[in-house]
């Protein structure tokens, strides 16, 4: 047995650093003086400093950020309604149409992106930031939904029965009892819906138009085209903002529990 737990220990070391290598060679590489990228030659900032004179990224990293945003919104409005309605009212195929909310969650996202795209094609929706939020919460949305629902299933049904017997209506029960109450689940929730949507790229390259590339679509542009040292400091930028809204995230939801 403890040759066993070595191995696997050995094993899971490994996974770990094939996973998370090349992630720190690229942070490393992003403080380096040369332009090739290829050597380590010195130490510098000044491709962080770049980051703020290109005005293609700064676009897009804005259009990203406005998307993200109003993904972030809309997914909790509908992931909170959506888990609170499957909680509340169970009725003949409630499971089927759960089922069908979290299939965006497991389908590949290039099927995810073609079938969208054909959908707004035939309803002659132009590309836009409609068309990429509307993407952006179809997969993200389930995941604030699922948080919801792991919260609910903690709660305590006399919450909401002594708010109605004190008079309040039931949307007011819902608002001034069961949101507090799931507030972090829906802060874990929107926390991520944010996060998935920033990094998104492949739903986004079939539903976003020319004049509204996000930041990953910029990125993977540029990454065709050779070497470029601005992008090893971008792709760190993002990095580290994703790391800390996933260390958010796990603190808030270890908090709720």
């Amino acid at each position: 047995m403890k040759i066993a737990r070595r191995l696997l220990a050995t094993w899971t070391g490994f996974i770990f650093v094939f996973f998370y290598l090349p992630i720190a060679i690229l942070i490393i590489f992003s403080f380096n003086q040369s332009r090739l990228n290829i050597v380590w030659t010195g130490f510098t900032l000044d491709w962080y400093a770049a980051l703020w004179r290109d005005s293609v990224l700064i676009r897009t990293a804005k259009n990203s950020l406005i998307v993200a945003s109003a993904t972030t919104v809309l997914s909790v409005l509908l992931g909170t309604a959506g888990g609170w309605l499957l909680f509340r009212y169970r009725y003949r195929g409630s499971s089927f149409l759960e089922t069908l909310v979290f299939l965006p969650m497991i389908v590949p996202e290039v099927i995810l992106g073609v079938s969208l795209l054909i959908l707004f094609v035939t309803i002659g929706l132009e590309l836009g930031y409609t068309t990429i939020v509307i993407s952006h919460v179809t997969f993200a949305f389930p995941f604030v939904m699922a948080a919801i629902q792991a919260r609910l299933a903690g709660l305590d049904p006399s919450l909401e029965e002594a708010a109605l017997d004190l008079g309040a209506t039931p949307f007011q029960a819902f608002i001034k009892v069961l949101v507090p109450y799931l507030m972090p689940a829906i802060v874990s929730g929107a926390l991520m819906a944010f996060t998935l949507s920033l990094d998104e790229l492949i739903v986004t390259y079939f539903t976003a138009s020319a004049g509204t590339r996000t930041l990953p679509l910029e990125i993977f542009g540029r990454v065709k085209k050779g070497l470029d040292p601005s992008l090893n400091a971008i792709s760190t930028v993002f990095i580290v903002f994703t790391l800390i809204s996933l260390v958010a995230t796990e603190a808030i939801r270890r908090r709720s529990s």
